[in-house]
């Protein structure tokens, strides 16, 4: 088949949520299907490293924007209907790149990522289409607008109703639907929309992310790993060190925490001020921080979908403890692969069972690793995305009144 692969964030290189999971489709789906990459980019440099998708894909096509372009963009859609998504990634550019590749190719099937960017084929008849929306970005900012203070609260209220009503609109001019958890496949469904639909998760590498025996952790130390410019990393960092660090400073006074992630903010860096606390900013690598440290943590209050650092700790055999909502994007049993806690005292108690423990850190170890193995290794996901593909195709019924790829 010849695939039309259009997603928000270009795909190379795939270090960040937005970009994994595209980019493992992409690679997957080439090995079998002719796959024709759209995106954009926000700089030169990004447009350069962009280049690196050449050997996963028949052909790409970048649009590269102006973030002050795009800002601007966004404010303009305040008093609107249309969502500030929307506009944060629209490319004239890539718009026409898409315009032509459709009316001067023959495609089988296009695959959107992310709702945000289906604006540029939504229009399009004649040919099969699936949208995956990955996380239902309206339930993000709805929640988002739950912590923040006024006026953002509202600026988060108003995107996160005009991207839900997105939402439901774009369910009905695609034929398959897919999210990636089956937390957020009930959230589209309550949507109301009828339009065939399954999830399927993101996966790991489970050979770049595996245990190193020859590097013996430290026991005192704890690690969070995520982009510290992301509003809930900051936030979950933020009252970690607040409520959660000095009851474990308490009980053992010699605990280190290691926050590493790149571009973090003023007041991220500030938390290295406190005793114990170290801010590492962007990293080459971060495995080396994970298998060095006795656990990793993923305190957050908000997290839709799978959180890629949880995934990434348990491949490589270091312990998790997760809040809740965090917990819940992966498919993992608390208690049993990973240990999960909401308070600050359940915090502090569960990570203190792994570090006053070393044979409760080994059983999380060995589990954590066989649960990723089993259920979230990116062939058995690619194996769900087949099927949806599959029924996609087989389903599909043009009508014959519309003309093929025709806007």
């Amino acid at each position: 088949m010849r695939i039309l692969y259009v997603c928000h964030r270009f795909p190379y290189p795939p270090k960040r949520g937005g970009t994994i999971r595209p980019f493992n489709m992409i690679k997957h789906l080439a090995q079998s299907h002719e796959v024709v990459v759209c995106s954009i980019t926000r700089s030169d440099q990004q447009t350069q490293d962009a280049q690196g998708i050449a050997p996963y894909c028949h052909e790409f096509h970048i649009g590269q924007v102006d973030d002050r372009v795009q800002t601007l963009r966004m404010v303009a859609t305040l008093p609107t209907p249309q969502s500030a998504s929307e506009s944060y990634f629209y490319s004239g550019k890539l718009r026409r790149d898409i315009d032509r590749l459709l009316a001067e190719q023959r495609f089988d099937l296009i695959f959107v990522h992310c709702s945000s960017v289906a604006q540029y084929v939504a229009h399009v008849k004649g040919i099969p289409k699936i949208l995956d929306y990955g996380d239902m970005d309206s339930a993000k900012w709805l929640e988002y607008a739950q912590h923040k203070p006024w006026p953002l609260s509202w600026g988060y209220w108003w995107e996160g109703t005009r991207v839900r009503s997105l939402e439901k609109r774009l369910a009905s001019r695609f034929d398959f639907l897919s999210t990636i958890t089956r937390s957020e496949h009930q959230t589209l469904l309550d949507l109301g929309a009828d339009t065939p639909s399954d999830w399927f998760p993101n996966g790991v590498d489970n050979d770049f992310f595996a245990p190193v025996p020859s590097v013996e952790y430290d026991p005192d130390t704890v690690v969070f790993i995520g982009r510290m410019d992301y509003f809930p990393n900051q936030q979950g960092m933020f009252d970690f060190c607040a409520d959660v660090l000095p009851l474990l400073k308490a009980r053992r006074p010699s605990v280190k925490l290691q926050i590493v992630g790149a571009d973090p903010s003023p007041a991220v860096w500030k938390l290295g001020e406190i005793p114990g606390v170290t801010v590492t900013g962007s990293v080459p690598d971060v495995r080396p921080y994970v298998t060095r440290a006795a656990l990793t943590v993923a305190p957050l209050r908000i997290a839709r979908g799978t959180q890629n650092k949880i995934l990434e700790a348990m491949a490589m055999g270091v312990p998790v403890v997760a809040s809740q909502i965090a917990a819940g994007g992966v498919d993992a049993v608390p208690g049993e692969h990973l240990l999960a806690g909401d308070t600050p005292q359940e915090q502090c108690d569960a990570i203190l069972s792994i570090l006053d423990n070393p044979a409760e850190r080994a059983r999380l170890s060995r589990a954590g690793r066989e649960r990723v193995l089993a259920n979230h290794a990116w062939p058995n996901s690619m194996k769900r995305l087949d099927a949806i593909i599959e029924r996609c195709v087989k389903s599909y019924v043009p009508d014959s009144n519309l003309t093929p790829q025709s806007p």
